[in-house]
């Protein structure tokens, strides 16, 4: 994880990668537990006999409990020292390139490439968010993430 010591110092970073995070594990209670909070119940993310026949071989989690993982990830790739807090501000852009078969691990890769300053004390952060399948060769998610920080 990296670490910045003040909000300000990321204004200097436009167009680098400010933080990688760790992998996390997508097994099935992961996405049962997605499944029951959204009533998403659909068989190929639930059903290990008819997934294992389908597209796919296995169940696979839903985009959107991929898309959901954004706060983790970005939480486990950088922090901001003097931060007091942080807010979703929305998204710009998102795209689902490959899916995300149950058992596999993710990461996310975050580049920053607009800082600007709000009021408050703040900044407002848009990153380019490319979240990775251990293994392979194409982005599960890519993402355009906008959020604010306040210092």
């Amino acid at each position: 994880m990296k670490r910045y010591e003040h909000l300000q110092d990321l204004g200097t970073l436009v167009g680098q990668e400010i933080g990688l995070s760790d992998w996390v594990a997508i097994d099935q209670a992961r996405i049962q537990l997605f499944a029951d909070a959204t009533g998403d119940h659909q068989w190929i993310h639930l059903d290990a006999e008819r997934a294992a026949a389908g597209p796919f071989g296995a169940t696979v989690a839903h985009g959107y409990l991929t898309l959901s993982l954004l706060p983790l990830l970005s939480a486990g790739a950088f922090t901001v020292a003097d931060a007091r807090m942080g807010v979703n501000y929305g998204l710009n852009k998102v795209r689902f390139p490959a899916p995300v078969p149950v058992n596999s691990r993710l990461r996310g890769r975050f580049v920053l490439v607009a800082f600007e300053a709000i009021a408050g004390g703040g900044a407002q952060l848009t990153m380019d968010v490319t979240m990775e399948r251990e293994g392979a060769d194409k982005p599960v998610c890519v993402a355009q993430s906008v959020s604010r920080m306040f210092a």
